[in-house]
């Protein structure tokens, strides 16, 4: 299947809720919110979380097939000067799996934005400890661990796992 991707604009805001939503739906743990939590929030929300994607300093990327369907989605913002973090990472079960590539092509985009058009020196994210799957994702297009650690919020009994992936090699 043929993927393209669309970076994230603020008239976008129906789309990147129905893909939150799928997320949440598809894999909670991954994320800070619940699915019931995101459900609530009133379409002004979703806008200015669209807008804010699409502003200075961030990113939001989104996978689409070849119907126009939005089959997976990354974000990034600069939390500081020469730091960009990686957040929002999410792709539909179907289109899963490394002979899809569409993971890395989307993770391309991200480090191209951070590099080229921030000058990031290196791109940061949080994991769920428990999230082997997008662990060995990130291991395998080059991230390792910082060692540093953060309770996560749902349930401060698990931890998130830091990563880091030097910009200057890629």
């Amino acid at each position: 299947m043929e993927y393209r991707l669309h970076r994230v604009r603020a008239e976008d805001w129906q789309h990147g809720r129905a893909i939150r939503l799928q997320m949440l739906r598809d894999t909670p743990a991954a994320y800070l919110e619940t699915f019931e939590e995101a459900l609530a929030h009133p379409e002004s929300e979703w806008q200015f979380r669209a807008t804010r994607s699409a502003g200075p300093g961030n990113i939001g990327v989104a996978a689409v097939d070849g119907t126009g369907t939005w089959v997976g989605t990354m974000s990034g913002f600069l939390p500081e000067p020469g730091i960009a973090k990686l957040v929002s990472v999410w792709l539909h079960p179907d289109h899963r799996g490394s002979g899809a590539g569409v993971a890395a092509l989307m993770l391309d985009a991200v480090i191209r934005w951070a590099r080229d058009e921030e000058k990031a020196k290196q791109l940061v994210l949080l994991v769920h400890e428990d999230n082997r799957r997008a662990i060995a994702f990130y291991e395998r297009a080059g991230f390792s661990y910082t060692g540093r650690t953060e309770p996560y919020p749902l349930d401060e009994s698990k931890k998130e796992l830091e990563m880091e992936l030097p910009l200057e090699q890629h």
